[in-house]
């Protein structure tokens, strides 16, 4: 009996990913918990783990959309695969037995291809090639009699000389190139006949529609065309739903770091002996936020229909540069950490981000967001909404310059601040005011330990 291996909920508002990478190979065998794929929706890449103990029938490719419920592959009861055996060679058969060769066994199915449940023997056997090739998959055949190829002139690569569909689509695309004459021979139809039409209609349904495979647009010279990933997708979508949704105003201030960067100074490595863990800004900068977000809540709020609701906690986003975009992981319940713990839990989930193992739980619930251009040399820059909340801090590039402090020209370590709110909500006082707090608290660090 085979157990059938369904895409799962993936959360609020997530109804389809792609499968990123199978981690697991046709024919493997697995146990309860062994990861199968890795599987990329618009807000994460996730792993998908067995349930069962068995072996792996894949149905579904890589770079395949899917959606909840959707079988992706089949876990038959059973220790793990055997190894593929080659074909036995007909004349040596005939040689030992003194008599005609008998036909090859059966094969299990290609590699990322359909299994049939119901099909009979006739319909799930395969067909040995006429050159020691190895037998040939329903998926192989199908595509070597559309082709009208000769199966014996295809270079083979799989286990025991078995011609996998890969082997076919290589062949395809270098015939492709050559010129007429060099095309391949057709096919006996006597082979042409030897696929089951059961595999047939199987197949039919798996192929990939139009949606899927589209013809890529010419390019111009010195043009590379990529598709989107379904991260990359997301964030534009967000991004421009924020612009759209929201009345989006920014305000400014600068801060004087030198306080801060002479307490990192001076305690940073006792600090990492004591907790295992870096001394950076944005412990000093997550918690003067979250003291000033008690002040102006309305930042820490969101508009719910025609209702406002206001968090009496700080789930703090920090936004991450991944290559793959992007990601704005959460930190629950910031309010209730200390500097360690923050730091702590900042360096995990930015790990977790670049690693793309973030589950939809870290990504979700943010109540405010913290993101830092200067890590990149930004100076200024007016940050986006992150919906549906109502305020982002924006840090940027330490930057020496001079300024004015009682009457006299000096150089001190200057950093701009941008915070960007939603005007529905948040009058521009309330953005001030919030801009101010988080500057005293950080131009005068003792504040942040003594809470005042």
């Amino acid at each position: 009996m085979a157990f059938d291996v369904r895409i799962p909920p993936l959360g609020e508002s997530v109804t389809e990913g792609v499968i990123l990478r199978w981690v697991k190979r046709d024919g493997d065998g697995v146990r309860p918990d062994d990861i199968l794929l890795e599987l990329e929706t618009d807000k994460a890449t996730m792993e998908l783990p067995a349930e069962r103990a068995g072996v792996l029938r894949i149905l579904r490719r890589e770079g395949e959309k899917v959606s909840v419920g959707d079988v992706i592959a089949r876990i038959e009861e059973g220790g793990a695969a055997e190894e593929a055996k080659p074909a036995p060679d007909a004349r040596a058969a005939e040689r030992a037995r003194g008599q005609p060769a008998a036909a090859a066994a059966v094969e299990p199915a290609e590699p990322i291809g359909p299994k049939l449940e119901a099909a009979s023997e006739q319909d799930t056997a395969t067909v040995a090639s006429p050159r020691g090739v190895g037998p040939l998959s329903p998926a192989v055949r199908r595509l070597i009699e559309e082709h009208r190829l000769e199966a014996s002139a295809i270079p083979a690569s799989g286990k025991g000389g078995r011609l996998t569909k890969d082997d076919v689509l290589a062949y395809l695309e270098r015939t492709e190139r050559a010129a007429p004459s060099a095309r391949p021979v057709p096919v006996a139809a006597e082979a042409a006949r030897a696929a089951p039409e059961a595999a047939r209609a199987e197949l039919e349904r798996v192929r990939p529609g139009p949606e899927q495979v589209r013809p890529a647009p010419p390019e111009a010279d010195g043009e590379e065309r990529v598709p989107m990933s379904a991260i990359r997708k997301r964030i534009a979508e967000r991004l421009v739903q924020a612009q759209r949704t929201a009345a989006i105003l920014t305000t400014f201030n600068e801060i004087d770091m030198s306080a801060v960067q002479a307490l990192r100074a001076r305690y940073k490595d006792r600090f990492r002996e004591r907790y295992g863990v870096g001394l950076g800004f944005m412990s000093f900068f997550a918690r003067a936020t979250i003291a000033a977000l008690q002040e102006t809540p309305t930042l820490n709020a969101e508009i719910r229909g025609d209702d406002v609701v206001y968090k009496h906690f700080v789930h703090l986003g920090v936004a991450v540069a991944t290559a793959r975009g992007l990601v704005v992981p959460v930190v629950h319940d910031a309010h209730l950490m200390s500097f360690a713990e923050i730091e702590r839990e900042i360096e995990r989930l930015a790990a977790r981000a670049r690693d793309g193992k973030l589950t939809l739980d870290e990504l979700s619930g943010g109540t405010f967001t913290l993101t830092n251009g200067g890590i990149f040399g930004s100076l200024l820059s007016t940050p986006i909404l992150n919906p549906p909340q109502s305020g982002i801090l924006g840090m940027h590039k330490i930057e020496k310059r001079p300024v004015v402090v009682d009457d006299q020209v000096v150089v001190r370590p200057m950093m701009y601040v941008a915070v960007s709110y939603d005007h529905r909500l948040v009058d521009g006082e309330q953005a001030v005011t919030f801009l101010v707090r988080v500057k005293e608290r950080l131009e005068d660090p003792s504040r942040l330990l003594l809470e005042v």
